[in-house]
C-alpha cells in the first residue's frame, strides 16, 4: 500500500514515515505544507494520504482543505486526517458525502502503534477509521437535537463502533457479545432511525450520517 504524509513537523513526519515502512508500507513521498501535499497527490496517486489539519502557511485548516480537495478530485487515494484536537466540524466536513476511503485520528492515537496501522490500511482498503473520542463528542452533540437519544445504551454503543468502521465481528469482540447479538442491534437501530431496506441506499452509512448531520 502506497503512503503519501503530509505534516509540518518533521520528527512526526520522519517517524510516521519509519512506522509505517516496518509494517509493509510503501511511503513515497513525505512532504511539509498543502501545496506540496496536492502536488505529491496527483503526482503518486498513492491509495493513502496522511495530513495534518493545521499545516503553513498560516496553520489554520490547510491540510483539512487540501484533504477535501484529494477527496473530491481524486477519490481512488484514501485520506486520513490527523488533528491535535477534536474539532467536530472538521470530521464532519471530511465525510459529509460519503463515509468510505477516509479517516479521522487525533495525533495521540499515533502512540497506539497497532491502532494506528490498522486505521490507515483500513481508510486504504475503502473503510472509515474515526477516532473514539470524535465519535464520542459527535454522539453527544446528536443525543441534544436528533432522536437518536431513543436508542438504548447498548445500541448507542454499537453505533459509535459502526461509526469507527468496525464490522459486526469486531463490534462483537469490543462489546463482548455474539456477531448475532450485534446483528440484532443494528436492525434495531436501522428500525429506530427509518431506515428502511432499499437497494441504492446502504443503510449503515446512512445511520452513520444520520446522527452526524443532525
Amino acid at each position: 500500500m502506497r503512503v503519501v504524509i503530509g505534516e509540518d513537523q518533521v520528527l512526526l513526519r520522519e517517524g510516521l514515515a519509519r512506522l509505517l515502512a516496518e509494517y509493509g508500507f510503501e511511503v513515497v513521498s513525505q512532504v511539509g505544507d498543502a501545496e506540496q501535499l496536492l502536488r505529491a497527490v496527483e503526482t503518486h496517486r498513492p491509495d493513502v494520504a496522511i495530513c495534518d489539519v493545521r499545516m503553513p502557511p498560516t496553520f489554520t485548516d490547510e491540510g483539512l482543505q487540501a484533504a477535501l480537495v484529494i477527496r473530491s478530485q481524486l477519490p481512488n487515494t484514501a485520506v486520513l486526517v490527523l488533528s491535535q484536537y477534536v474539532e467536530e466540524r472538521y470530521a464532519i466536513d471530511l465525510i459529509a458525502h460519503d463515509t468510505s476511503r477516509v479517516g479521522y485520528l487525533l495525533k495521540d492515537r499515533v502512540a497506539d502503534v497497532r491502532d494506528f496501522v490498522e486505521a490507515v490500511r483500513r481508510v486504504g482498503e475503502g473503510g472509515t477509521a474515526l477516532d473514539p473520542e470524535v465519535v464520542s463528542q459527535l454522539l453527544v452533540r446528536s443525543r441534544r437535537s436528533n432522536p437518536l437519544g431513543t436508542l438504548t445504551d447498548r445500541e448507542q454503543d454499537v453505533l459509535r463502533l459502526m461509526a469507527e468502521g468496525r464490522s459486526n465481528s469486531a463490534i462483537g469482540s469490543v462489546l463482548f457479545i455474539s456477531e448475532s447479538a450485534v446483528e440484532k442491534h443494528v436492525s434495531s437501530i436501522f428500525t429506530k432511525l427509518g431506515l428502511l431496506p432499499a437497494d441504492t441506499d446502504h443503510r449503515r452509512v446512512l445511520a452513520v450520517l444520520r446522527y452526524l448531520e443532525s
